[in-house]
């Protein structure tokens, strides 16, 4: 399982500056990690963000976690996209997804309903725009007859935001895979990870990439770090999507699924995330004191359980210390 940071659009409970956003993926290319992706709410666009940061690294993966659908035409995203792969020279991700009736409706004034009809048709166009440069489509949405010039960032791979039964089905035929949030291990397990898998083998595709984001603190004091988790993150119990997938891990609210502890206990909650089929998990560091330092050791010890994790004397001391609890 490859580990990744989930860069927000908050520092220290404040919003990022871009420069911020920057340097944070250097300094996740600095200690190892394999991934940094950039989240797309209020703050700065993210594939601007992750366009910038290309340009001082060498290694790490760049992507978007999510670029919203609704706001722009699938040209419009392919063109930005494929200009923020060039910028990266092949290590850009594009993570994108219909977003929520209460964003789309209430703040962007556009229509929410057949949003599954609408993710399906802006996939048709998008993938193979990003993996061709060329599209030739006439639907009852969009009719796109068009190709991109500048090719050299191509192609971009996709991974749709996904956690109903059709959406998920989706990101296994149209997709290479899909992002999830505010999702435990059983619910990856029994319901995201089969869903996507059947839908790219029966689609005759790779294996998909599942790629899970939590929030994550690295500490000794884990009933506070629990308490913090539920007061920061409490919008997403109330969201109908992520209301749904806590309901099937059993969980009151997001503290309960938030990554918590010192670095042996998140150790052990990321191998039952790789056990239920993650193949990949990014971090939301929160909590991290006032300080890029505390957010530089939180990295510096995902990069040792991955390390970890990869080891199977260690899987096995993991797996033992978990049934002993």
């Amino acid at each position: 399982m490859r580990i990744g940071l989930l860069d927000g659009g908050q520092r220290e409970r404040r919003p990022a500056t871009l420069d911020e956003h920057v340097e944070r993926a250097r300094l996740a290319e600095d200690v190892g990690l394999a991934s940094v992706w950039f989240s797309n709410i209020y703050g700065h666009d993210a594939m601007t963000a992750a366009a910038l940061a290309a340009r001082v690294t060498t290694r790490i993966e760049l992507g978007t976690a999510i670029t919203p659908t609704y706001p722009r035409h699938p040209y419009a995203m392919a063109q930005q996209a494929a200009s923020t792969g060039a910028a990266a020279r092949g290590r850009f991700t594009l993570g994108v997804g219909p977003s929520h009736r209460v964003v789309v409706e209430d703040m962007w004034g556009l229509s929410y309903d057949r949003a599954y009809a609408h993710t399906r048709e802006y996939l048709s166009v998008l993938v193979p725009l990003l993996s061709t440069g060329k599209i030739e489509h006439a639907g009852t949405r969009f009719t796109v007859r068009a190709h991109l010039t500048s090719i050299d960032g191509l192609p971009v791979p996709v991974l749709l935001a996904g956690l109903g039964p059709k959406m998920l089905a989706l990101a296994g035929t149209l997709a290479a895979g899909t992002i999830t949030w505010m999702v435990g291990a059983r619910t990856l397990r029994d319901h995201i990870v089969p869903r996507v898998r059947e839908a790219a083998a029966q689609a005759g595709r790779p294996a998909p990439r599942i790629v899970v984001e939590l929030p994550l603190a690295l500490t000794g004091d884990v009933a506070a770090a629990r308490e913090l988790a539920g007061r920061m993150f409490k919008t997403y119990a109330s969201l109908p999507a992520y209301r749904a997938m806590l309901d099937r891990e059993g969980a009151a609210g997001p503290a309960e699924v938030a990554v918590v502890g010192d670095h042996d206990a998140i150790g052990e909650q990321l191998l039952r995330l790789a056990e239920a089929g993650a193949t990949d998990f990014n971090a939301a560091p929160f909590s991290l004191g006032e300080h890029d330092a505390g957010l530089d050791a939180c990295l510096r010890s995902l990069v040792r359980i991955g390390a970890e994790i990869g080891g199977e004397g260690v899987v096995a001391k993991l797996i033992e210390s978990s049934e002993g609890r």
